[in-house]
């Protein structure tokens, strides 16, 4: 199956939205809100968030598929110099596998996007301590527990651990 990246633009947000929305139903404790809160939101907070991923130092990248629907996303940004930030990870579960490589489609260019454009060193995530699917894929990918965890927002008693990747200049 073929697949193309969009580079998300500040227009996109009704399919910002509906994407945001499947990922919520798909796997709740990968995100820091529920899909009840994010139903509650007017479409001020979409345009701002589709605005923010095409803002200078955050990337939105979304995975369309043959037939144009939005299947896929990875967005990141850069909170501090040096540090780039993987966040809002999902691929529709049809879509999933190394067989179709579609996460690591998007992985490359966030990986890109960080090293060339950001100039960033390394690139950090969190991810949800039972998320093992998501361990694994970016275990596959070079990244490495840090050592790091955190509170999981939305249930303190479960921890978020941070795995990085060390980008080489290019």
């Amino acid at each position: 199956m073929d697949y193309t990246l969009h580079r998300v633009r500040a227009d996109d947000w009704r399919q910002c939205r509906s994407l945001r929305l499947q990922m919520l139903r798909d796997t709740p404790l990968a995100y820091l809100e529920t899909v009840e809160e994010a139903l509650q939101y007017p479409d001020s907070e979409w345009q701002f968030r589709s605005s923010r991923s095409a803002s200078t130092g955050n990337i939105g990248v979304a995975t369309v598929g043959p037939d144009g629907t939005w299947v896929g996303a990875m967005n990141g940004f850069l909170p501090e110099r040096g540090t780039a930030k993987l966040v809002g990870v999902w691929l529709h579960p049809g879509h999933r596998g190394p067989a179709g490589g579609v996460a690591g489609l998007m992985l490359d260019e966030i990986v890109r996007w960080a090293r060339e454009d950001a100039a960033a060193s390394r690139l950090a995530l969190l991810i949800h301590e039972d998320n093992h699917r998501a361990i694994a894929f970016y275990r596959r990918s070079r990244f490495v527990l840090s050592g790091r965890t955190e509170p999981y927002p939305l249930d303190e008693c479960s921890s978020e651990l941070e795995t990085e990747l060390t980008l080489d200049p290019s």
